[in-house]
């Protein structure tokens, strides 16, 4: 086990109708002028956003507000919270919805606090130095921006994804009751699970060989999110199945099933991740679904560096028997492509209506390498052939 640093400090408020706290606990981590910010109109139509001005009425917080933020956040949407906050004297960022929505207050926070450009803090030409306090009240259980340090944003010049990691952003609160995820499509459950699986994977599928016991943790939780995923897609009221996914949501990005893993601080491979964000910059899938898409071909890929590894997540997760290694991993690899399909989601990018040719696939790989700039990952490192191989592996 490698030495690491542990840190998750948001305060988590688990159960039925606890959005009924926020404006409590607004007020408690300092807030007195609120950013109200959510996505479409599925808060309004539920009741869920009236339910919450109310209790930040009944604390006296006052409030402003700023809708419309769509799946695989924009950089304009920042720019314009960042402008409304400013005119409004806005204190306290507040999400009401998914991680697209707390991805674009976390923009909204340390654009507030940085002198430039707040692009340049996610294209690493610039360094946050401070943020905004922000809490939020989730509706979707999927990216973890509730209690992680990242946010990802998507520029419209260009459509080019990047993601930001750091302490600052954390939420001061998460408002997590299960009940709100009640009404989310099968589609958007399946999604958001796969990114729940693969926050752990990126993780799970990197070095050093075995860290006990995060090792066994990071087990149970993918386990238990591919039982209750299931669970969930066939009866989409059944709580303790959106319970567990909720919550498994949380402990899949806030760093607990990296302890021990990596070096630096920051543990994981990520390079499912970073080729996805560019599928989904381009073409705007869902992200979810772009990991589902894509991991297979990654998988393959890179199998062959880590055979001991990939071989106890078929045992331990997929219940593979099989003695030999590389078969127990090839048939764990297959075992999660069944599950995926099973929950109704892609495990090709053809999969998500995309016709990718050669020269998407070299265009995608060379976004990702950041014009041949750099590699990712860390299990087997990726250069730009090796993006735009597995582009064309996957569709």
């Amino acid at each position: 086990m490698n030495d690491f640093q542990y840190y998750a400090p948001t305060r988590v408020v688990f159960g039925r109708n606890t959005e009924e706290q926020t404006g409590a606990l607004v007020r408690a981590f300092g807030g007195t002028r609120a950013l109200v910010h959510y996505g479409g109109g599925s808060a309004v139509r539920s009741g869920l956003l009236a339910r919450v001005l109310a209790s930040l009425e009944r604390a006296g917080v006052s409030h402003v507000e700023l809708g419309g933020v769509v799946p695989n956040p924009r950089l304009s949407k920042v720019r314009e919270g960042m402008a409304l906050c400013r005119r409004e004297q806005v204190d306290f960022l507040l999400s009401v919805g998914g991680g697209s929505v707390i991805d674009s207050s976390k923009a909204i926070g340390y654009g507030l606090c940085c002198d430039g450009d707040v692009w340049d803090l996610y294209t690493r030409k610039a360094t946050p130095k401070a943020c905004m306090p922000m809490g939020c009240v989730l509706t979707i259980a999927a990216t973890g921006s509730e209690m992680s340090d990242s946010s990802v944003i998507t520029n419209e010049d260009g459509w080019i994804k990047r993601g930001l990691s750091s302490d600052l952003s954390r939420q001061r609160f998460a408002v997590l009751n299960p009940e709100l995820t009640f009404t989310l499509p099968a589609w958007q459950t399946a999604s958001g699970c796969a990114d729940i699986l693969s926050h752990t994977q990126e993780r799970y599928f990197s070095s050093p060989a075995d860290a006990e016991p995060t090792d066994s943790i990071a087990e149970g939780l993918m386990r238990s999110v591919i039982e209750m995923a299931r669970r969930a897609v066939r009866n989409p009221t059944d709580y303790e199945a959106r319970a567990a996914i909720l919550w498994a949501g949380s402990l899949s990005h806030n760093g607990l099933t990296g302890c021990g893993r990596g070096s630096g601080g920051r543990a994981g491979d990520w390079a499912c991740h970073q080729l996805e964000h560019e599928l989904s910059g381009m073409f705007d899938v869902t992200h979810g679904a772009g990991l589902a898409a894509l991991w297979g071909a990654w998988s393959r890929y890179v199998v062959d560096a880590a055979p001991s590894r990939f071989a106890r997540f078929a045992r331990n997760v997929m219940g593979i028997a099989e003695a030999d290694d590389m078969t127990a991993a090839l048939a764990g690899i297959a075992a999660y492509e069944d599950f995926l399909r099973g929950v109704g989601l892609p495990v090709t990018i053809g999969g998500l209506g995309i016709s990718l040719t050669d020269e998407l696939a070299e265009q995608l790989a060379w976004k990702c390498s950041f014009e041949g700039s750099r590699t990712i990952g860390s299990l087997r490192v990726l250069d730009r052939a090796d993006m735009a191989e597995i582009y064309r592996r996957a569709r």
